[in-house]
């Protein structure tokens, strides 16, 4: 467990904290403070991953979120498995568990690698669509290995251990970014009495300053970072929000900011005074102004062989060694092309490494950075470049010579230097990403050689994000952007003392993206501009030459910025690669569009407590712990808890029995449902009619109180949308039922056509669904047992079906409706709900002699079927009409105001006898219930595919009828009653069934009329 690359002082880790942790199974150590990255690079782990197409060995690059390769699986547990953790941004934890996201059967020695070696040459760009086309029937198993043979990593697949937050958050100004500038624009806007928030994505707070060789005021930067952060605290005003990225930035300033609370700390997140932590937080902020402090990310150079294990961004290897006290080799030869990235071999050689060249493709290379190299003794090699790498698993030289950026050539020798470590530097990109998630296009500066963030109301860029490098420029550019940013939203400004660092002389940057080989890019070794996805310079040049010119378009067809990379590192380069074969400048080429989110997001912390039954909350009904008791197994309807059936308590009584015998004392006897789950809608007003002859098919002018009417409801397409019952209660006052799951929905359509279409209607609407319990009583013994216990008039004549009357029952005022779900006598009792345990108890005690037995949902559902009553989204799906259902009875097209749904009524296609329309079925054999959702066919015997005709919508078992019965919705069924067909079941089997009409039993409606 030595950590060979591990420098004895130096870094901001804690050597008096050892941290064990396994990477790819093999224990190794760390120290607190460090990175998985830095803990895997000082126990000299060079191999991290694989790559997403070629499966090439892969390392570690950069030190930060643009990190493209160390992309790691973290959890020992299935429930606790993180996919896609960058190593760069993983603090470790004592225990820490993480393997690579690809390789197989281990991440050294890939069988994939293999196949990318060989056949590497074979997969271009779109490869697959070009390769995989034919025959079209294989392609669902090109698609499974192909899927397989791909990264990165994978959900688990037991639910998540941990609980997140949501929080919703205003201030006045919001900073993003905690380096140099943002920390400056805290302290300037803090200071002013507005409300700041300061986030940064970095375990600690100040950026680039703990690991500059800078001074401020003389003394470390990191000094003045301990102190601005001492003095931010103090402020009432200020929230600091480390390990918290800004991921989306939106409309109108609203920013969405996730914070990693207790990832540094464990895989699930610890317990605090015995309660579980949120693991994750997201912030919603929404301020007035947003200073962009995000800084910038160096970019690559794109060279031969600049994917091999060894290959590091320039100011990488100095983050590793200044912060992290980790040098990741023991030679360097170092490629850049402007002063900063010089620094890298500065702090190399100053932790008693060899620095075996600095080669800068500038020709005379000028700054006090370049001066002090010099002063070192260490090798300088100007107008050249690095234009290969070598080796396999590991840097083993590098391939210098001189070149022509302008005429894309080498024009000298090739030297090789031999090294195991290369850094590079192409110059810097100011992060723009969270400012075009507005929309806003980036603007190029040829005098950074980067885009920067363009213009969007409330943003204030500043420091590295708005193409400002200098130390000295940078601070002074936040404190003034966090002035302003006060002063306009209100705050009392007053100059800010900031620290001073000395200017630093640094020479001109040379643009260079693309580093030329001797041979063609075409023919040259692989050249990679996304790292993460394999995107190399010939990819991008092929796709020119297929005609791709947009931008855009490249993306897409290469893969270049995609995943979890973002384009960080890679998009400007391939712009600039795409620029210069086209023929073009880079601002003529543009820039992808960068979405959001930034980095990837948990689900959880998008869902924070808003999952399980805070989102989803189940609802009881009054009369739950009374089914609870009868021993009711229960199903989900919408959100209720509706009892499924009623099992005999002792009797190991299966559901198909239970139903038969509830289906039995209802046809027979008497049964009870507890019906309270029906939407109740209570609708008042002067023109309450008015609107009911608008909402529904049928007409409500002249419905009397005392009066209910069966009505449906259709979408403005036509379709039928819902169903159910309306009590005419009083002149303008009605009580309108829907389906249990509709009940919302139906409230917010009544709303909405109310609101929007017809606001002239002097009407309102009050969900009244909690307020009421409904208890079903069904049978031919109903009557009897209902006038037991009420003082109501049951009598035929004196309350005829499709009457409501007032009274009470068991003592308690009720409404009750003479509706009928079943086919049945039935009475709807409508009782205020906390009366409903009492009715229910009054009701089995009167009822023992009559048998009364409690009936679920499964059982309504046979009734019904057997009726040919419909439910909404079983038997009808969004594509039906009431013709279709056969339903022509209930639509009045001579209303003198058009209904929603009617003029759609009137298409050609609606009107066509070919539609599908529900029928019943009755199976050949009795003995067999056809599968829901199994399909009409007239031709067992038709070649696969064969024709299919419609589906069965409900089945079921019915003892009424001493066998299987179906609804189904079948092409013209209407007009083939009577016809033989097949229905095509999972097993490959069909069974034969004749057409019949919809309505089982009772077809003349005696029983629910006697």
């Amino acid at each position: 467990m030595k950590q060979v690359n591990r420098l004895n002082a130096g870094g901001r880790v804690d050597r008096a904290r050892k941290l064990t942790f396994r990477f790819n199974g093999e224990v190794l150590e760390g120290y607190a403070g460090d990175t998985l990255a830095s803990a895997l690079l000082a126990n000299g782990i060079d191999i991290v991953n694989r790559s997403f197409k070629y499966s090439r060995p892969r390392g570690i690059v950069a030190a930060g979120a643009e990190e493209p390769n160390a992309i790691v699986q973290l959890g020992s547990k299935e429930a606790e498995q993180i996919p896609n953790i960058r190593a760069t941004q993983q603090a470790l934890y004592q225990g820490l568990e993480a393997r690579s996201t690809n390789g197989w059967p281990n991440v050294r020695h890939d069988a994939m690698g293999v196949a990318g070696k060989l056949l590497g040459r074979f997969m271009p760009p779109g490869f697959y669509y070009k390769t995989f086309k034919r025959p079209a029937s294989m392609w669902m198993t090109y698609e499974k290995y192909i899927r397989k043979g791909a990264g990165l990593g994978r959900s688990p697949q037991e639910a998540d251990p941990d609980i997140y937050d949501n929080f919703n958050q205003y201030c006045e100004v919001l900073i993003i970014g905690a380096g140099p500038a943002g920390l400056a624009a805290a302290l300037a806007a803090g200071q002013s009495g507005v409300r700041v928030i300061l986030a940064d994505e970095q375990e600690e707070m100040g950026g680039s300053l703990l690991e500059s060789r800078e001074k401020l005021d003389g003394a470390a930067a990191d000094n003045w970072v301990a102190e601005a952060l001492k003095q931010l605290k103090s402020m009432a005003n200020v929230q600091l929000l480390p390990r918290t990225t800004a991921n989306g930035y939106h409309d109108h300033n609203f920013v969405t900011l996730v914070e990693r609370r207790t990832d540094h700390l464990a895989i699930v997140a610890p317990l605090l005074n015995g309660q579980r932590q949120a693991r994750q937080r997201l912030h919603r902020v929404r301020a007035k102004r947003v200073v962009l402090a995000t800084g910038a990310l160096e970019r690559p150079l794109v060279y031969a062989g600049n994917d091999i294990p060894g290959n590091f961004l320039a100011g990488a290897v100095s983050t590793y060694i200044r912060r992290y006290g980790v040098v990741p080799g023991q030679k360097l030869v170092l490629s850049a092309t402007n002063d900063e990235a010089w620094r890298a071999a500065l702090d190399w050689f100053d932790s008693g490494r060899e620095v075996v060249a600095i080669v800068d493709a500038r020709p005379h290379p000028d700054g006090e950075l370049v001066k002090e190299a010099r002063q070192k003794g260490i090798r300088v090699i100007t107008n050249s470049a690095v234009i290969e790498a070598t080796g396999t698993s590991r840097v083993q030289g590098a391939l210098v010579a001189e070149i022509d950026a302008e005429r894309f050539c080498v024009t000298g020798p090739i030297t090789k230097l031999a090294c195991d470590t290369l850094a590079s530097s192409g110059g810097f990109s100011p992060v723009i990403h969270l400012s075009s998630h507005t929309g806003a296009r980036p603007v190029w500066r040829e005098d950074i050689l980067g885009f920067v963030p363009g213009a969007v109301k409330g943003m204030i860029a500043a420091g590295g994000a708005h193409g400002c490098y200098s130390l000295a420029d940078v601070i002074q550019e936040g404190g003034n952007a966090g002035l302003r940013a006060a002063e306009e939203t209100g705050g009392i400004v007053a100059a800010v003392k900031l620290p001073q660092a000395k200017q630093r002389r640094d020479g001109a940057a040379m643009a260079l993206y693309q580093v030329p080989h001797s041979k063609p890019t075409m023919r040259a070794p692989k050249q990679f501009v996304d790292l993460q996805n394999d995107v190399t310079a010939a990819s991008i040049e092929l796709a020119t030459r297929e005609g791709f010119e947009s931008i855009e378009h490249i993306k897409r067809y290469t893969v270049m910025g995609f995943g979890t990379d973002q384009g960080k590192l890679g998009n400007i380069n391939g712009m600039a690669i795409a620029a210069r074969v086209l023929g073009r400048t880079i601002p003529e080429v543009g820039t992808t569009v960068f979405r959001p989110n930034y980095t990837p997001v948990a689900f959880g912390a998008i869902t924070g407590r808003h999952c399980n039954e805070l989102f989803q909350p189940e609802r009881y009904t009054a009369l739950h712990q009374c089914h609870v008791e009868f021993g009711a197994k229960f199903e989900d309807v919408g959100q209720w808890k509706r009892p499924w059936y009623f099992p005999l308590a002792g009797k190991n009584e299966t559901m198909h029995e239970a139903v038969a015998r509830e289906c039995r004392a209802v046809r027979e006897g008497v049964g009870i449902l507890d019906a309270s789950t029906l939407g109740k809608i209570d609708i008042q007003g002067p023109d309450a009619r008015e609107f009911l002859e608008r909402v529904y098919t049928n007409k409500w002018m002249k419905l009397p109180p005392g009066r209910v009417r069966y009505g449906l409801m259709c979408r403005d397409d036509g379709m039928v949308f819902d169903d159910g019952t309306t009590s005419c209660l009083g002149d303008n006052h009605f009580l309108m039922t829907t389906s249990t799951g509709n009940a919302a929905t139906v409230l917010e359509w009544l709303e909405l056509w109310h609101q929007t279409e017809w606001p002239e209607l002097n009407v309102y609407f009050n969900s009244v669904t909690d307020h009421w319990a409904t208890l079903s009583i069904s049978g031919p013994l109903s009557r009897q047992l209902l006038a037991e216990v009420c003082d109501i008039d049951l009598a035929k004549e004196a309350f005829k079906f499709m009457d409501w009357r007032e009274g009470n029952v068991a003592g308690v005022p009720a409404r009750v409706f003479r509706i009928s779900f079943t086919g049945e006598l039935s009475w709807e009792i409508n009782v205020q709900a906390n009366y409903a345990r009492h009715v229910w108890e009054t009701l089995f005690s009167h009822g023992e002699k009559y048998g009364l037995t409690p009936y679920g949902t499964e059982t309504m559902h046979v009734l019904r079927a057997e009726k040919g009553f419909i439910i909404g989204g079983q038997d009808t799906d969004g594509s039906m009409t009431p013709m279709d259902l056969g339903m022509q009875w209930c639509v009045a097209n001579d209303k003198p105001f058009s209904w929603i749904g009617k003029r759609a009524h009137q298409r050609s296609d609606t009107q066509r006898e070919d539609r599908k329309q529900l029928v019943g079925l009755l199976p050949e054999d009795p003995s067999v219930v056809l599968e829901e959702g199994a399909q009409v066919v007239f031709d067992p015997q038709h070649s696969i595919p064969m024709p299919m005709y419609g589906h069965v919508t409900s089945s079921y078992y019915s003892p009424t009828l001493g066998g299987g019965f179906a609804l189904a919705v079948v092409t013209g069924g209407h007009q083939r009653k009577g016809q033989k067909v097949w229905l095509a079941s999972s097993d490959g089997k069909f069974n034969a069934a004749t057409i019949v009409d919809t309505i089982f039993v009772d077809p003349k409606g005696e029983r629910q009329n006697a």
